[in-house]
Parts: structure tokens; C-alpha cells; sequence
């Protein structure tokens, strides 16, 4: 929204080309001057903006169920390559709760079961079955220890990454803030600029409202001053229509 001499009193800008959800086309214009329209402090008018706020809202086309019916669709995770997310995500979306982990199985030492306790061939097989689960709480064991070695640097390390990520995020925060707060003294500025030369106008417009009542208030008398003259006229049997041709115009001195 500008002015006729090009003062900004709304900052809009164009939708881009790759959203267009957000083009002027699909757009419902709000106009608004928040900042001098001081008016919706009186009760009066508030309840009544609040109602005609209410019935905009009804009619318009745009509604709280379908407000992102416009927006472009989310990205499907199809998971290719990590088939265990793709289960683990078909899990959460069916509602199902997470397998828990049977520790007891897990490290329990396993027996040939009573009807192989004398054969040697089912003995060694789980001897070696025994021996790879025991290797393998070997190398837990280790990585344990490495862990209680190197971890607490390795969580200072990360610690260290996100801070100074939290610290970047915090930067751009602020300077969007004070972008935003820089777009705000702008429109207030501009809005307070232009207060003078609107209250002008609506002053302006007020009284040659008012004179347009007057001049038309002015006619109407006149009107019905003209129809009791031609009533009279009648009633005296004179043709008005005649002496108005035969009337000599006004010649200038």
C-alpha cells in the first residue's frame, strides 16, 4: 500500500516464483495501519470490529481445517538404504510398542538340551557357541573401558559443537529480531509520516460531505418551491411552458 507521492505504508514484498501457494492471486489482502488507527481502544468499536472480524472470518475461503491444503507435500522416507529405520518407522506408525531386549537369553550360558547330553558333536557345538558369546562380551568389556577412558572428552568435544552451534542460531535469531524491529520502525515512521495528510483528507472529505448535504438539502427546497409554483400556475390557468419560450433572455450591461 503507498501513498500518491510513493510513501510506504505497508512493506510488502512479491511472492517468489517457486511458492505459489503464496502468490497475490491466492492471497486475501488485510489491510491495516496498526500504528495510528487508535480507534479499536473504544469499546464501542471494538466489540463491533471483533463482530464484523467474526463474519469475515466465516465467509472467507480460507479455513482452519485446510489452511495448509496449499502448502507443497512432505518428502516421503522410503528408507532405502537403512532397512532397520524403515522398520523401526512402520513400528511408530502402526501404534505397535518398541521389542524389548531379552538380556536373560542374551548372556545366559547354553546347555545341550537332556537328549544330546552324551553326544561329543552337540558338546562342541555349543562349546563354540559359548566361546563366540564370550568373545563378544569381551570386546563389550573393552569398549567399555575405552569409553570410560575417552568418553568424557569425546561429550566435551560435542558439548563444544553444539554451543558454538547454539551460538550461531542465537546470532542469526537476533539479527532476524532486529530486522523485523527495523521493518516495524519503518511502518511506524511511515504510518505517523502520513497521519497528517489522512486526518487532512478525512477532514476534508467530512466537510464536503457535509457541503454535498447542504447543496442537495438546498435543491430539494427549491424543487418544492418550483412544483408549489407550477401548482399555482395551474390553478391560475397560466402556461408557464409558453411564457418561458416567449422570455426575452437576459441580455448582459
Amino acid at each position: 500500500m503507498a501513498t500518491n507521492n510513493g510513501d510506504v505504508l505497508m512493506l510488502e514484498a512479491a511472492p517468489e516464483a517457486s511458492k505459489p501457494w503464496a502468490s497475490a492471486a491466492n492471497a486475501e489482502v488485510i489491510d491495516a495501519l496498526p500504528y495510528i488507527d487508535d480507534d479499536y481502544g473504544n469499546p464501542l468499536i471494538k466489540a463491533e470490529v471483533d463482530r464484523l472480524v467474526e463474519e469475515e472470518m466465516r465467509r472467507s475461503s480460507r479455513k482452519p481445517a485446510d489452511f495448509l491444503k496449499e502448502l507443497p507435500p512432505l518428502p516421503k522416507f522410503d528408507f532405502e538404504n537403512c532397512p532397520v529405520l524403515a522398520k523401526e518407522y512402520e513400528r511408530v506408525r502402526a501404534g505397535k510398542p518398541p521389542v524389548r531386549i531379552d538380556f536373560e537369553s542374551r548372556y545366559k550360558l547354553e546347555l545341550p538340551p537332556a537328549s544330546k547330553k552324551n553326544d561329543d558333536a552337540a558338546w562342541k557345538q555349543y562349546l563354540q557357541k559359548n566361546q563366540r558369546s564370550l568373545q563378544q562380551k569381551m570386546i563389550e568389556l573393552e569398549n567399555l573401558e575405552m569409553m570410560s577412558k575417552q568418553g568424557p572428552e569425546l561429550w566435551r568435544q560435542n558439548n563444544h559443537r553444539l554451543e558454538v552451534f547454539l551460538t550461531r542460531m542465537q546470532k542469526l535469531a537476533q539479527e532476524q529480531n532486529e530486522e523485523i524491529e527495523k521493518v516495524n520502525r519503518e511502518r511506524k515512521y511511515h504510518q505517523q509520516t502520513t497521519a497528517y495528510e489522512l486526518n487532512a483528507l478525512s477532514q476534508e472529505w467530512r466537510q464536503l460531505c457535509l457541503k454535498n448535504m447542504e447543496i442537495q438539502s438546498a435543491c430539494v427546497v427549491l424543487e418544492t418551491k418550483i412544483d408549489a409554483f407550477k401548482k399555482e400556475a395551474a390553478e391560475r390557468g397560466w402556461n408557464l411552458e409558453e411564457k418561458l419560450e416567449s422570455a426575452k433572455p437576459l441580455q448582459p450591461q
